[in-house]
């Protein structure tokens, strides 16, 4: 045992030896290219492949590591074929990334491991909830529909590209005048990340189950999105009135302002919301952006 700790020592001093500066920036120049690759895609649905992917080879350690024969031989033949797979399922993403690339979203992103930002702060998220309650409090009483996204940890990169981007801060009147009839976005969805109002206008996947002839196309959107994504979805509906909101693909219909709070504040905001919660908080959407 002692002489096998020695010889991986000594292994490791001999790389150390031979570690020169050019070593040091080629680690530098992959790991910024697997970085900015990430920050583009992960807005998207391609990181649930990634997610798969990761998986899979996960499970082809175990087999390996059990001598499965039978199932290594099928992950082999998927593994000795990656970077084919690789580019017919992420095709739309390794164009994306080439466009990005010449228009010079890279120096965003550069900048962005420099100065990551500041996340935002708890206050402001309760804030868009507080807004966004009132305003769909407003508008059913006015019968006027309405479909709020609340960003969770699953990116609508996909849905925001879709709509507009207003990037602009959340309250009460501009909500209810986005969704005003006959306003230039107040016939998609509004999609709000960390506690702003980041796009509007947008359009958001069906669900493709069943559902009753009673809900419409706002309900069949929420329910869709909420299917493929962990956001939470609030609907005002045009022709009742009802306030409801959807996760993991459940409706809750006709709900009250206070429930909807009750709601939100519970999966946005960190019970007590110490010090350490905002940390944490902090940190969390940092990696985030």
């Amino acid at each position: 045992m002692l002489e096998r700790m020695t010889d991986t020592l000594n292994k490791i001093l001999s790389v150390f030896s031979t570690f020169s500066i050019t070593d040091f920036l080629d680690i530098v120049m992959v790991s910024i290219v697997i970085y900015i690759c990430i920050r583009i895609i992960r807005e998207t649905r391609a990181i649930q492949l990634v997610k798969g992917l990761i998986y899979l080879a996960v499970v082809y350690g175990v087999v390996r590591l059990l001598n499965m024969e039978a199932s290594s031989f099928i992950f082999k033949a998927i593994f000795s074929n990656i970077l084919i797979i690789l580019v017919i399922l992420f095709a739309p993403e390794v164009r994306k990334i080439l466009e990005q690339v010449g228009h010079g979203a890279t120096a965003k992103n550069l900048k962005a491991i420099i100065h990551p930002g500041v996340a935002v702060e708890i206050a402001e998220i309760s804030n868009a909830i507080e807004s966004v309650c009132k305003a769909c409090s407003d508008m059913s009483d006015q019968k006027i529909g309405a479909l709020i996204c609340f960003e969770n940890n699953t990116l609508l990169g996909d849905v925001i590209a879709t709509g507009t981007e207003l990037h602009a801060k959340v309250s009460k009147e501009l909500v209810e005048n986005i969704f005003f009839p006959k306003s230039p976005l107040h016939d998609g969805a509004m999609v709000i990340r960390d506690g702003e109002i980041y796009a509007a206008g947008c359009i958001l996947p069906l669900t493709k189950k069943t559902v009753s002839t009673a809900l419409g196309t706002r309900h069949r959107a929420g329910i869709g999105l909420t299917e493929q994504s962990d956001a939470i979805v609030v609907i005002v509906s045009e022709e009742t009135g009802f306030i409801s909101v959807v996760q993991n693909g459940t409706l809750q219909r006709d709900i009250s302002d206070g429930d909807l709070r009750d709601i939100l504040m519970t999966a946005f905001v960190p019970s007590g919301s110490s010090s350490d919660d905002k940390i944490i908080t902090r940190l969390v959407r940092r990696i985030k952006k």
